[in-house]
């Protein structure tokens, strides 16, 4: 099966209530895994690349891999560019092959956010990939997004229609509380994501596919591994994953996923090299972490997204 890019899978997921899961992958274990428990689930799949994975990997590399996840798993997959941050490497994805592309340009004025989005959805469209937008900044550390806890902003909803109208994008990221990298909430507070905002978008926007970002919800087993094996990272609690799974049922049609697999290979490679210290075949501490992160992708697949079987 060739890839594909997510309007048929986003269409199945809105009218479903379920949600497809955008895993991050920079290099063969973590592409494995991710692809292991779609496959053996049956979960349609978005594998997304952020500029920085891709300048580490390389392109051609990136494309083998997941070239060799079609021909194992013979599963419905997306290949999407994460954070593009310019038309140039948009554009430089869109020729080499992925099929699908994320412009963010929510840090800019709305109309220079519509300005390349548009520029963006131009190029695509004419090569039959899609697009995804975003509105409304989110907080915290991904590759070379970083945004301050006080520069963040809640997507307002009198923007989208305009929004989407004039860009054409195909799906919408916003900002209702999520945050990206690990250190999201800290302990003893209430996470609460503002449901109230994306029902008001829904309204907006009736059948339009929303995505989320930021939404690993952190699970303190591992961090707690990490810091017994000599990490040293503080205390901090992720989105709730009902929250998540609610998120999914209405018009939450993409939700990414990135910190909670580095947080599951980390913690098991840090355990096996303090548990056989003489070890020094990267085989013996990459296999515990790749099923590490299947292990992670078959919970996030069944118990959030709820999209196994929907391939």
């Amino acid at each position: 099966m060739p890839l594909v890019n997510t309007t048929e899978m986003f269409k199945k997921a809105y009218d479903g209530g379920y949600a497809i899961g955008a895993f991050n992958v920079n290099n063969m274990e973590i592409v494995q895994g991710i692809t292991e428990a779609a496959g053996e689930l049956r979960a349609p799949l978005i594998l997304q690349v952020s500029k920085g994975a891709r300048a580490y990997a390389n392109h051609t590399y990136l494309m083998k891999l997941v070239e060799a996840a079609l021909i194992e798993t013979d599963l419905p997959i997306c290949l999407h560019l994460d954070h593009g941050d310019s038309f140039e490497l948009c554009k430089s994805c869109i020729d080499g092959g992925f099929t699908s592309v994320m412009i963010d340009m929510s840090s800019k004025s709305l109309e220079e956010n519509i300005a390349v989005t548009r520029q963006v959805v131009e190029y695509a469209h004419e090569r039959g990939v899609v697009v995804e937008a975003e509105l409304g900044t989110l907080a915290g550390i991904e590759d070379e997004v970083k945004v301050e806890a006080g520069e963040a902003s809640y997507t307002r909803p009198e923007d989208v229609e305009e929004f989407v109208t004039r860009t054409g994008c195909d799906s919408l990221a916003i900002a209702i509380g999520t945050s990206h990298g690990a250190y999201k909430f800290k302990p003893g507070t209430k996470p609460q994501l503002r449901f109230d905002i994306l029902e008001e978008v829904s309204r907006r926007l009736p059948g339009f596919p929303i995505v989320l970002h930021g939404s690993s919800s952190v699970p303190q087993e591992f961090v707690e591994k990490i810091n017994k094996y000599g990490g040293n990272m503080p205390g901090a609690i992720g989105v709730p994953e009902e929250q998540l799974r609610h998120a999914a049922s209405l018009s939450v049609c993409k939700i990414n996923i990135d910190s909670d697999l580095r947080l599951a290979m980390t913690a098991c490679i840090r355990e096996h090299f303090a548990t056989h210290p003489a070890d020094f075949d990267p085989r013996q501490y990459l296999k515990p972490a790749r099923a590490a992160i299947k292990a992670m992708v078959a919970h996030k697949i069944v118990d959030v997204l709820g999209c196994d079987g929907k391939a």
